[in-house]
This record gives structure tokens, C-alpha cells and sequence, in this order.
């Protein structure tokens, strides 16, 4: 059979795989299976590359997510503590109301927000994030605040 090929298919192809064309080692009418091919008619035209955020939570809301202490979003929009905060509630909506209040959209008054050791809680929720944050090397942390006597 033509166009057929004798090797078993690769599987899933990974989430983003750069985009190819008829000009890659493989060529046209190879008899592998090549990602070209793959690329070609499984993904959309262009990859839309999202940043990855990394979001450390405290203990109560770890438990509540059912999740580690570290957390990986995609932001799709400027990266703003009001955009971590919407990909983080998106992607774990058992955390919705509890960072932030739902009918105001403001901080819970005993959760503080910390990147590269500066104090983020009193600043604008669409202040842009610090480079390191936004590049991946340092987490966003979501710290509980100690209250008591």
C-alpha cells in the first residue's frame, strides 16, 4: 500500500513541537513516519508559546488543591499577579474564593505574595512580574500569614 508505513506509530506527539516542512531530513515520500507529517496534521498552523509560571502554595492550600508545594500555570496574558492568580484558580477551581476575595477580586487579608524576596501583597494586581518569575527561575509564592499571641 502506498503512503503505508511498516514502523509502529510514535504515540501522543509532545504538547509543542516545533513546526516543520517538506524540506527536513525526511523529506517527501519517506517511509517513516515522520513528525513533519505529524506536525503538519495533528497541530494547528502556529504554536501559540505560553509562559510557564512557577506558583509555590502554603500548606492549607496545598491540602485543599490536592497538590505539591510547587505548581506550574501558563499565563496566556502579560504576567501580572492578576493573570497567575487566574490561570492558578483555572486550573485548580477548588481554589476559587480562597486567595482572593470573588466578589472584589482582592487579597485574603491573611495571604501575602512574595517574588524574588520583595513583598509583592500591597502592589496593583496588574503590576507586570519580576523578569526572573516571568522567565521561570524564581517561583511565585503565595505565603499564609502568622497570626496570633
Amino acid at each position: 500500500m502506498r503512503g503505508t508505513s511498516s514502523a509502529p506509530h510514535p504515540g501522543p506527539l509532545p504538547r509543542l513541537y516545533p513546526l516543520c516542512d517538506s524540506t527536513t531530513p525526511w523529506g517527501r515520500g519517506s517511509r517513516q513516519q515522520t513528525p513533519a507529517r505529524l506536525v503538519r496534521t495533528h497541530l494547528p498552523t502556529a504554536l501559540i508559546i505560553m509562559p510557564t509560571i512557577r506558583v509555590e502554595l502554603p500548606y492549607h492550600l496545598r491540602n485543599l488543591a490536592r497538590t505539591g508545594t510547587e505548581v506550574s500555570v501558563a499565563v496566556s496574558d502579560e504576567v501580572t499577579q492578576r493573570s497567575v492568580l487566574d490561570a492558578l484558580e483555572a486550573a485548580y477551581p477548588m481554589l476559587r474564593g480562597t486567595i482572593r476575595d470573588q466578589s472584589t477580586g482582592k487579597r485574603r487579608p491573611l495571604l501575602r505574595f512574595f517574588a524574588c524576596e520583595q513583598d509583592l501583597s500591597h502592589q496593583a494586581a496588574d503590576t507586570p512580574l519580576p523578569d526572573a518569575v516571568r522567565n521561570g527561575a524564581e517561583p511565585f509564592l503565595i505565603v499564609g500569614s502568622v497570626a496570633g499571641g
